[in-house]
């Protein structure tokens, strides 16, 4: 079958890999529909991790079940099904109290497992034709039959609920403020999250003018453009003396308004690892709170200084211990939201499919991943169809 492969730092390739197998009782074999390029491969891509060649990328799936092992009770042939981009058991202590990002015991000596992803186990990606899902019963959501909702429901593999959970890590509350770092695909869904949970002022902070569009139509939120001027001191004018909560939706490869722009529409001379961390201790209240959904890494080949190649941010603490910030952190327990984020979609009380800005072949994924990368202007989400 066909799948997308890693070959080094801003190259990927489809090649012809093996057809996944049922490997043990509980697995089944997805025939994929619907597969995501994420902002968290484009780490890969960047050779910004410890990923070596090879790796079939892809932990955003969606699909049809066609084989089943003989131990799954809940799935049939033919059951279409969103897979949380988390591999979790179900029954590990993590597990069991609802953290499924952090499962113990599908990756040995690693708190989480998850398809296509270094570090993260051995589980294939889902940029290809096929994929196998273990502990299926546990790891696949059941959808409605058809296509209806194929590219929302797309989106409840990662970043919907990443979003969500990042307006939940800064404990959001009906009626608050909110200051949304980054306006990538999970920088949206969270200010569209907390558009559906009732935030008062939505505030979200980027570069690129497409992605801040989006953030104004969809979710009702305030653009702010770090490259016309400090963005705390932009959110600090509308809004007084900080916001309740920030979310910081960027991560380690964060760009730093400080340094002097250039025609690359993203330049890593540029970046700063810790700059949105403090930018966020500055912009939320004292004892307000900060998500941080962003990812983060122990070790960064490619960092822009030797502490922060090992994972050590220059962090603000003094100011945020000054101002008794809680904070919140880690990546999704997909799990947790998506039920429920499913359920609003069929109701039509939540439609997420607004971010996506791109439904191509699988062939096409190589020019999608330059261009991704690039922070072409209108690349927002990109769909995969195998």
């Amino acid at each position: 079958m066909d799948a997308v492969v890693y070959q080094g730092p801003q190259d990927v390739a489809i090649e012809e890999v093996d057809e996944p197998e049922i490997e043990h009782e509980n697995d089944v074999i997805v025939d994929i529909t619907t597969t995501c390029i994420c902002g968290s491969d484009l780490h890969m891509y960047e050779g910004r991790t410890s990923a070596d060649p090879g790796i079939v990328f892809g932990h955003e799936n969606m699909g049809n079940v066609i084989e089943t092992g003989d131990a799954v009770t809940s799935l049939e042939e033919g059951d279409r099904v969103v897979m949380p981009f988390n591999v979790a058991c179900g029954f590990c202590r993590n597990c069991e109290n609802g953290y499924t990002g952090f499962c113990t015991n599908v990756n040995p000596g690693f708190a989480g497992g998850a398809y296509g992803y270094v570090a993260m186990g051995p589980y294939k990606g889902g940029q290809a034709e096929k994929l196998r899902v273990p502990y299926a019963d546990f790891n696949a959501l059941k959808l409605p039959e058809g296509d209806e909702h194929e590219d929302a429901f797309a989106l409840l593999a990662d970043i919907f609920p990443t979003g969500w959970h990042g307006t939940r890590l800064a404990n959001l509350q009906p009626g608050e403020s909110i200051a949304i770092f980054g306006a990538g695909p999970v920088g949206l869904m969270a200010a569209y999250s907390a558009k559906i949970q009732g935030a008062s002022e939505i505030y979200v902070v980027d570069r690129v003018e497409s992605r801040l569009d989006l953030a104004e139509d969809h979710c009702d939120a305030r653009p702010i453009n770090f490259e016309e001027s400090d963005p705390v001191e932009q959110i600090k004018d509308l809004h007084g003396g900080g916001v309740d909560t920030g979310v910081d939706a960027v991560g380690y490869q964060a760009i730093d308004p400080e340094t002097d722009p250039t025609d690359d529409a993203y330049d890593p001379a540029r970046e700063n690892p810790a700059v949105v961390l403090n930018q966020l201790i500055q912009t939320v209240r004292p004892t307000g709170e900060l998500g941080i959904p962003g990812l983060y890494v122990p070790s960064d080949p490619g960092a822009p200084d030797e502490m922060a190649a090992q994972g050590r941010l220059g962090i603000d603490f003094g100011k945020l211990f000054e101002k008794g910030l809680k904070v919140g952190t880690g990546q999704c327990n997909v799990k947790e939201y998506n039920r429920q984020l499913r359920d609003m979609i069929i109701e039509g009380r939540a439609d997420p499919s607004w971010v996506v800005s791109h439904r191509v072949d699988l062939d096409r994924a190589p020019e999608m991943y330059e261009k991704f990368d690039k922070r072409e202007e209108g690349v927002i989400k990109v769909l995969l169809e195998p």
